[in-house]
């Protein structure tokens, strides 16, 4: 990258060289001033001077300038409030006017303490107010979504919010209606705000005019902390920091992580903590007593129950990894199912492949790419909804954006050198890789398509691979180098170990659960495996545990404890149980990951994993080859993909404020395959597959290929292979 051209501005009589074309907010910062501001915000795009209260005077101009919108140039003079009355003044009449109908309730406003409205008038606003006429009121809160309020007369007209929903989430569901003195903010069409990242406007908005349902009137900035974490619920893993009070979360917000989130969190990561508190949280050990179902037990008989049934396995023992464990904890299980008893083996919640280190970026790299290619037919904002943002981010840029659908096919069509998108991929010099395609050595063959196309040699090409759960490659590493011996499934299962609710949900871990003699289950929830399980041990959340996860980069992250769980977490009687099969886990986290990272992080100590972590450089990675294309399933209709909704899982289903986010009942088609069978947009429709009728609402989705059925899993009930999908009669 060439250096950039730097020029001399002087601010307040202080001169800086900064990088021509700096926005003179950034250079004043440069020069150590600040100049107060309300609707600049440099993620949401172009600068709009609307507040109004960065007016400056610059040399060479008659009037006062909204220097927000200006931008460094040789030989520019600037005087800020600080040194100039004229514009001290202008900012003075700026704040008057704001105030003018802005109500005085900061000791209840869930802002207050928190508000750049009140800190900036205290630096530079009047000590005291000129008007003496009742102020303008309006309705409030208006419900804005079920996880938002809107208080209008508290709102300053920044546009922030609008700014957002324009410009970075691109939904276009958050508009200014009227104009001059009437402008109001509202939802298009007076809709509930129906979108992933609807909750990043609670945190843009300046002033206490947008608010968070779950957090108004719960808490105040002097009796709170804020403790630093990352969000597990995705693997995308956005910094987030979750304020607590006494003990409990209050809410989570973001932590801006300029190569991973950029500061925006979705819906999911920003409202879903509730599920801590769910009713049907399970708090003491269960097991099964015939004829009397589920009875509780004291931990030291849990542990001996536990005990009994791994030894009356003889070694014929399936655990199902739910992909969520941290890495701490997938390697202290590992160590006691591995290296205590003999025979072992694991149901990964997907496949992984260290093949990817070799191509490695940050994610922040997709904005700036030239060219990308999403490989896939499942859609990248259900999988990891901050992807898409960096793709919206990537194509307002100028990138070019190619989808490829048929993931494993498109690998080898993408390879062939006489494929012209292929031979643009291996001619960028800035080329992205996306895979978003269906389960089954993904990220292998995303590796092996970069090795193909060349990457290794351009550092500013790379690969990602987007995996269904938050940890699994954390997962996946911490648990094989737990014991270096290669177990092979046994033909019967004895105790079949289910980890998580992921795991506990998945109906192909229901089917392994037929088949076992025993099953044991960790789990946070009554209604996931109180049917078939015959001890259950209560679980965690991410929001509960200390450790680390790996995210879809390969960056390595810390995890805090936000919440003390209300029950032992499992380290601790993992450590416990491992102790009566003479096998050393150690119940803390930091003894746990010292001990892996000599083999997996180059002995990484746990304390510089860091609260920002670095994204290792691209290191020594086993060659990657592009694996065998699995045979194209054959069959009449149309081919049915199924997908994991991001609104959906055990931890959504138990927040209500996001129960109107989750997945409509409804299946996808292109406009070509609708329009043969004569379907409409929104048209009742029966979908069927061997029988199985499901009724169904059609959407047209231009950006899916021919040939193709898309429907959520929570909807798509047994279906499978090809579905027929026709007018509802």
């Amino acid at each position: 990258m060439s250096t950039p051209e730097l020029v001399r501005v002087t601010i307040d009589g202080r001169e800086v060289q900064v990088p021509k074309g700096l926005g003179i907010v950034e250079a004043a910062l440069a020069a150590g001033i600040e100049i107060p501001v309300f609707c600049y915000e440099p993620r949401l795009g172009p600068p709009v001077g609307a507040c109004r209260m960065c007016l400056c005077e610059v040399e060479g101009m008659p009037k006062l300038q909204a220097v927000c919108t200006m931008t460094a140039q040789d030989g520019m003079a600037v005087r800020t409030a600080q040194t100039s009355d004229k514009a001290a003044e202008g900012q003075n009449a700026t704040l008057e006017f704001i105030l003018v109908n802005h109500p005085l309730d900061c000791p209840v406003c869930d802002k207050g303490g928190e508000c750049p409205l009140q800190d900036l008038t205290f630096r530079w606003g009047p000590g005291n107010t000129r008007m003496d006429f009742e102020k303008r009121t309006f309705e409030k809160p208006i419900p804005v979504s079920p996880a938002i309020a809107l208080d209008r007369e508290r709102c300053i007209l920044c546009y922030r919010c609008t700014r957002f929903s324009e410009s970075v989430a691109e939904d276009g569901q958050l508009v200014a209606q009227n104009r001059g003195a009437q402008s109001v903010i509202a939802t298009f069409e007076d809709r509930p705000y129906r979108a992933p990242f609807s909750g990043n406007v609670i945190e843009l908005c300046p002033v206490g005019a947008l608010t968070s349902t779950q957090y108004r009137f719960e808490a105040r900035p002097w009796e709170i902390q804020n403790v630093p974490s990352v969000c597990g619920l995705c693997a995308v893993g956005c910094n987030v920091s979750a304020t607590t009070r006494e003990g409990k979360v209050k809410r989570v917000i973001s932590r801006n992580h300029p190569e991973v989130d950029e500061g925006w969190l979705c819906d999911k990561g920003r409202f879903g903590f509730t599920h801590l508190y769910a009713r049907d949280r399970i708090t003491d050990p269960l097991r099964r007593v015939r004829q009397r179902g589920l009875e509780e037990l004291s931990w030291d008989d849990a542990l001996d129950e536990a005990e009994q049934l791994l030894r009356a396995a003889e070694g014929h023992i399936v655990t199902a990894l739910s992909g969520s464990e941290t890495v701490e904890q997938a390697y202290a299980l590992g160590k006691l199912l591995r290296g205590g008893l003999d025979a072992h083996t694991a149901v990964m919640p997907e496949e992984t492949s260290p093949a990817l280190d070799a191509f490695r970026l940050p994610l922040s790299a997709i904005r700036d790419a030239e060219l990308i290619v999403v490989i896939g037919d499942e859609p990248v904002a259900e999988r990891a909804p901050i992807v898409d943002l960096w793709l919206k981010a990537a194509r307002r840029a100028g990138a070019q954006i190619e989808h490829e659908g048929g993931a494993h096919g498109a690998c080898r069509r993408l390879a062939d050198k006489r494929n012209a998108l292929g031979k643009r991929l291996r001619e960028s010099k800035r080329a992205i890789l996306i895979w978003s395609g269906e389960e089954g050595a993904g990220g292998a063959h995303v590796a092996g398509l970069a090795r193909q196309l060349e990457f290794a040699g351009k550092p500013g090409s790379g690969a990602f691979h987007l995996p269904r759960t938050a940890n699994g490659r954390g997962v996946a590493d911490a648990w094989a180098c737990s014991d270096d011996g290669e177990s092979e499934a046994p033909e019967q299962i004895g105790l079949l170990i289910v980890s998580g609710d992921e795991a506990a949900a998945n109906p192909n871990v229901r089917v392994l659960a037929e088949r076992a003699e025993r099953v044991l289950v960790t789990s946070m929830f009554h209604g996931l495996a109180a049917g078939w399980a015959d001890l259950i041990l209560p679980g965690t959340s991410y929001l509960e545990r200390d450790g680390t996860y790996v995210n879809l980069e390969g960056r390595l992250q810390r995890l805090r404890r936000t919440a003390i769980p209300p029950a032992p977490d499992e380290l601790a009687w993992i450590s416990k149980l491992a102790e009566r099969f003479d096998v050393e886990v150690a119940p803390f986290p930091s003894a746990v990951f010292a001990e892996l990272s000599e083999r997996v992080y180059d002995g990484l100590p746990f304390g510089e994993v860091g609260e920002r972590a670095e994204l290792r450089t691209r290191t020594e990675a086993p060659p990657a080859a592009l694996p065998e294309e699995p045979p194209a399933p054959e069959g009449d209709g149309l081919r049915l993909i199924r997908y994991k909704a991001l609104f959906s899982g055990p931890a959504v289903e138990r927040v209500p404020e996001l129960q109107f986010q989750r997945p409509a009942p409804e299946v996808e088609l292109s406009p070509d395959d609708a329009g043969e069978r004569g379907i409409l947009d929104g048209a009742p429709v029966l979908v069927t597959h061997v029988g199985t009728r499901l009724p169904l609402r059609a959407r047209l989705n231009p950006e899916l290929r021919p040939g193709l059925a898309r429907i959520a899993d929570e909807h798509a009930a047994e279906l499978g292979g090809f579905v027929e999908v026709e007018v509802a009669p």
